[in-house]
Order: structure tokens, then sequence, then C-alpha cells
């Protein structure tokens, strides 16, 4: 099976390929092709997975190559994790967004829609040409913003584009944990968009009606021993009846968020700009251990994860447990495992709608469990939204259809209205600043006129 990675030459890729390095069964993946427009990040990548094989036998095949065509034909499985405009352009993003005194995070307010406004023209060229190259192939995307990058790709691909992300995984592996539930074998109630869904119902297979997060709510200790308990507080989860995806955070504590970033020695972006910037400069540099540049590297990354949200909501630093992330190689593996080998699991992906949510349209990409097969990912059942949910679903879905908008007719004013509608940008005023800014800063929204 052949594997192509877009955006082959990112900081993460050694993590998936260290998920394929895992995987001993029958019908695996057998070539992955690094697919990416910068060649010395490729051949430094490169380079790290070279080490990782080290010692593995049947380890696969690894190919390099900057032309797009050339890594999509033959391609089973395509798995997009492209970075339009690079980390400067997150900086970039965050800097313009906090100079407005609005949220500039790379998925989330004014930053994920000039991320998006970026990206997703580049995402729909390259739905066009999988759809030309490689109609056979699965495309798994992790490109963010995940939802609305996942829907742009779906107007050409239909069902055969599914997102992934890692945070949901995270967080019902977390909340499990602490119940005393088997993360692998519990099935749990998650709805919402990307970046934007609450863990609403556990359940484990032993009791399988039985919800589990009333008695996480009931006992203090547990409900602030994780990550997002840290975060939200024991007396909002209880208010909520729920366990918000940490991205929520930017949404109930904003200007506790705002402030905290706009103090911090430098913006999340920056700091993974230089960072990054330290490690392909030594990989260019003939580092030896290639390997261990990368680990010591991403050790630091995940330490660092949302230290301004954790800093606002006084949560101090991150526990061991919380620095396991959710895993997107193991959702990637277990989505491609689950259609090539039609071995059926349950998964929280990013696909159409179709039926699941009242409030939103079949086409809208939401954020659901899945039952997932040969025939691809349907959503599973879940319980309607609550008044608030639904509101808060309704308003940024809105949004994205303006930046899909912008994205297909080049119209300065759809992208304006993305900015404007947002439930954390205050003011047209400051949406069309943010677009100038954005436009003054990014050659690739010369489009919008």
């Amino acid at each position: 099976m052949r594997l192509t990675i877009l955006g082959g030459g990112g900081f993460r890729v050694p993590l998936v390929y260290g998920a394929l390095l895992r995987d001993r069964a029958e019908g695996r993946v057998t070539h992955v092709t690094l697919h990416d427009l910068d060649a010395a990040r490729l051949t430094a990548i490169a380079r790290v997975l070279h080490d990782q094989a080290d010692g593995v036998a049947d380890a696969p095949a690894v190919t390099v190559t900057t032309d797009l065509d050339e890594a999509l034909r033959g391609a089973d499985f395509v798995f997009s994790a492209i970075r339009v405009g690079g980390l400067e352009g997150r900086a970039a993003d965050e800097r313009i967004a906090l100079a407005e005194g609005v949220l500039g995070q790379e998925t989330v307010g004014a930053g994920g829609i000039a991320y998006g406004l970026r990206t997703v023209p580049v995402a729909v060229d390259i739905a066009r040409r999988v759809a030309r190259l490689a109609p056979d192939a699965w495309v798994i995307n992790f490109t963010n913003p995940a939802g609305l990058v996942t829907e742009a790709m779906s107007a050409h691909l239909g069902e055969r584009v599914i997102g992934i992300c890692d945070s949901p995984v995270g967080l019902g592996r977390r909340v499990a944990r602490v119940l005393g539930a088997d993360p692998a074998r519990a099935r749990f109630d998650y709805v919402g968009l990307n970046h934007l869904g609450w863990l609403r119902g556990v359940y484990a297979d032993d009791a399988p009606e039985v919800n589990l997060l009333p008695r996480l709510f009931a006992d203090d200790s547990a409900l602030t021993s994780f990550e997002e308990g840290r975060l939200f507080g024991a007396d909002w989860l209880r208010s909520l009846g729920s366990v918000p995806n940490e991205y929520l955070h930017y949404y109930y504590y904003n200007r506790e968020a705002v402030t905290a970033y706009r103090e911090a020695k430098q913006t999340r972006g920056a700091f993974l700009r230089d960072q990054q910037a330290r490690f392909y400069d030594e990989m260019a540099g003939g580092a030896t251990a290639a390997w261990s540049a990368w680990d010591r590297t991403r050790a630091e990354r995940e330490a660092t994860y949302m230290a301004e949200n954790r800093e606002a909501a006084g949560a101090g630093e991150r526990a061991a447990d919380d620095l396991e992330s959710g895993g997107y190689e193991y959702v990637a593996l277990a989505l491609m495992r689950a259609i090539a080998r039609d071995e059926p699991a349950t998964l929280i992906l990013n696909v159409r709608n179709g039926s699941t949510l009242a409030v939103l349209d079949e086409a809208a990409v939401i954020e659901v469990p899945c039952l997932v097969g040969a025939d691809g990912a349907r959503p599973v059942p879940v319980a309607p939204l609550t008044g608030h949910e639904a509101g808060l679903v309704a308003a940024v879905k809105a949004v994205e259809r303006c930046v899909l908008d912008a994205g297909e007719s080049g119209s300065a004013r759809a992208a304006v209205k993305a900015f404007a509608l947002h439930p954390l940008v205050d003011s047209v005023g400051v949406a069309r600043r943010l677009l100038d800014g954005y436009r003054s800063a990014h050659p690739g929204l010369d489009y919008l006129k």
C-alpha cells in the first residue's frame, strides 16, 4: 500500500512514520512518498526517518519529491499536512490580530480565518489533482483549519476526504482514565466542529448505557486532575454539563487568553518558527544524530503547548499524563487500516454532516464519532446539540462558509464578512483592518479583490 504525505518536510512527519513502523499487519503501508515545496526540509526529514527505521525489518521505503503530480500518482492514501505560508505566516497572523486586540490563534478567530483564506485555494487545487491523478485514493486531511479545509476539498472529492484531529481523542483518553475506564474500549459522546466540540458522555464497555461523566462532575479532585479540568475550572464544567475541547478556552476565557498572548515573550507561532528553524539549521549543518535532534525538539514543543492558556487559567505546567497527545498519527493509521482492510472501527473524525446535526446542512463538515469501514466513514447518531452548542456551531460554520465563498470567488467582501461575523471579532471596522493587514503581510492573499 502506498501513502503520500503532502507537507512531507514538516516537523511532525516522523510521528506518522513511527506509527507505520509499528504496524506489522498484512496489507500495511510499504512505501511512503514525501512531498514538499522545500527540498532542504524534505532532505532533513528523510534523514530523521532513515534513523527511525534503523534495525526495523521491512520498514516502509521512503522517496521524496517536490513535484506534486508525481507524488500523487499511484497513491492509495494521501495524507495532507501542508502549511501555506509556513510558520512565518502563522506568526504574522498572530501578530496582526493581537495588534487589533483580538485572538490570532492559527485555527480560532482572526488567525484561523487568515490561515483558511491562504489555504483553501491551495487545498482545492490539491483536491482537483487527486481527483484527476489518483481517483481511487482516500485523502486524510490534517491541514488546519482542519474542518474548513476538509469541507473545501469535499466539494471535489466527496466522501473520499476525511479530516482528522488529535484533540478529541486526547480529551476522551484523559477523561476515561480519570474515570477508570479503558480509553481503547470506551464510547464517547462527542460533537461539534473541529476545535469547537464538547465531550458530553463517556460509556464503559461493561456498562454501555451508563454515562460516567456525572461521576466526574461530583468529584472536585478528579475534575481538576487533567488538562481541560485545570483550564476551565470545576465550576464552569459543571455549569456546562460537558467537558469542552481545549480550544474552547479561547471562547470562554477570551479576554484572559488575549491578554496572556499579548504579554507573552513571543506568540506560539513565533516560538515554533524559531524552534524549528534551529532544528532545520542543525540538520543542514550536517548533524549526525538526526533522530536525537528531532526528538529533543519534539519534547520541548509538547511541553510548551497552550502555555499562554495555562498561564491565564493558573493551571501550571503540563502534567506528565497530559504530555501525551491524542496521537493523530494513530488516528490516521486506524483510519487507513479500517478502510483498506475493512476492519470496522469507531473514530472521531471530520466528515460531512448528512442528517446528523439538524442545525447544519448535509454538506457541512462536522466532528463526531464515525463508524469506519471499506466504504469510508459514517457519523453515528448523537444527541441533539444544546441551545448554546447549536448557537456557537452555527455561528462558526457561517464564518467558515464565508471563507469558502471568498476562496472560490476571490471576494474581499466575503473575507471581511468572515472576520466580522466571528464571535471573537467585535467590530466590522476591526474586520476591515484585519483583512488589510493580512493582505499586506501575505502575498498569497492578493487574489482577494
